[in-house]
């Protein structure tokens, strides 16, 4: 089994907000780099390789954290919420006829133009598989979408209903892979703040 760890980047203005990021390539706000400041990694990450998402977020919460070798991973870019980015979910949900039946496809859920958690699954896979064949541990800066898919993959979760274990904000997710690329929740919520 190899260790993969992944945590979300800090807060920018839209997280704060309630809308969704998708690709949108934001900063962190200044409320997000102090807290990001503020955290401290667990022992647990010692020795890992650091990969983060391209998006400035990511890159940004790791120089934060001290971590100037992260290797960016397009893998690990954000769900793209399509014509809904920038969007928040509760206007949405109000103006939008039918999206109730549209998230009761769970893991099939896509907005217009967008991506869906299950195609997010399908290009963390060879990531997953990466990581064992290097037989190295390895800790991720990314976003609530990927954790999410990846919890998903974890757990069997088919996003239809609520996670069967909530996952935090300012945590890491510990999750070990097996030889088949295959991940399991080793823990979840670490908290770093």
């Amino acid at each position: 089994m190899t260790l993969f760890a992944i945590l979300r980047h800090g807060p920018t203005a839209w997280s704060t907000e309630g809308r969704l990021q998708g690709r949108r390539n934001l900063p962190l706000s200044a409320e997000g780099r102090r807290r990001v400041a503020a955290w401290h990694l667990p022992a647990e990450l010692a020795g890992c390789a650091w990969q983060v998402s391209p998006l400035r977020r990511a890159g940004e919460t790791a120089a934060l954290l001290g971590i100037s070798d992260a290797v960016a991973e397009s893998a690990l870019i954000e769900m793209d919420w399509g014509e809904w980015e920038g969007q928040r979910l509760a206007d949405l949900r109000a103006s939008v006829p039918g999206l109730a039946a549209m998230e009761a496809a769970g893991l099939d859920f896509r907005p217009p133009g967008g991506e869906s958690p299950r195609e997010v699954q399908a290009r963390l896979r060879p990531l997953l598989a990466r990581i064992v064949q290097d037989g190295a541990p390895v800790a991720a800066v990314a976003h609530k979408g990927v954790i999410r898919a990846l919890f998903a993959l974890a757990t069997g979760w088919d996003m239809r209903a609520k996670p069967p274990q909530r996952l935090a904000e300012d945590v890491v997710h510990l999750f070990e892979i097996d030889r088949t690329g295959t991940p399991a929740v080793c823990r979840l919520n670490l908290p770093i703040a």
